[in-house]
Order: C-alpha cells, then structure tokens, then sequence
C-alpha cells in the first residue's frame, strides 16, 4: 500500500466512523506527549495537513488501524465500540484487505448533540 492509498483507506474508515450512530467525533490517536508535540509543530508552522485523522500502516499480516472517537454520553461506549470496530472491518474487506489490528479509543464521552447537529471535524 503506497502512501495515497493509505491516505485513501484512512478518510475512508474516518468517513465510516463519523457515521456510526452514538460517534460524536473522530481524533487522532497517540500519546499525550506525540499529541503536544504534533501540536507545537502546527504552531511553527510545520503543519502536515495532508496527514489522516486515522491511523493506517500496513504490516506484515495485513492492515493495522488506530483511532480515538468521541461518544454521545446516552449512547452505550461498549456498544459504540463494537458497532464501529465492525464498519472498519467491514471497510477493509470491501477494500481487499486483511486486518492485522483494529484499536479504537474512546477518547471522551460528550453531551449528545441535538438531531441534525453536525459532527465537528478535527483541524487538520
């Protein structure tokens, strides 16, 4: 998988888990620390606005996806997780290709939103 095959695949997933009932949101994964220092790099400058939300890598037995979500406070996490572990897989089949690991977070739960509110995108 070259890199704007990665790209593609990672909008894809994040495009699916935006449209998961009870995802509030969809963030990028990482530790405290990578997340600070991604951030004091956007504010010098050196800003990587091509790079995904999601994260895709390609292994040796297949692809390894990682992401952090948000979930509406009323909506039941475990279940949220599970519902949207199943639309990635489900992308990645589509797509041909094997799962080597699928790890999603929930970052935060949120106050839900009213019907019809959009879900805010995270700045790239």
């Amino acid at each position: 998988m070259d890199g704007e095959g990665r790209r593609e695949l990672a909008a894809r997933i994040e495009q699916v888990l935006r449209a998961q009932e009870g995802v509030r949101g969809v963030y990028r994964s990482g530790s405290l620390i990578s997340n600070l220092l991604r951030a004091g790099a956007a504010a010098l400058g050196a800003t990587r606005d091509a790079e995904p939300i999601v994260s895709v890598a390609a292994g040796a037995r297949g692809v390894a996806v990682e992401a952090s979500i948000g979930v509406d406070a009323g909506a039941a996490s475990g279940e949220v997780l599970r519902e949207a572990r199943a639309a990635v897989e489900a992308v990645l089949a589509e797509q041909g290709y094997q799962r080597e690991s699928i790890t999603l977070v929930v970052a935060y739960v949120q106050v839900a939103r009213a019907a019809g509110e959009p879900v805010e995108a995270e700045p790239r």
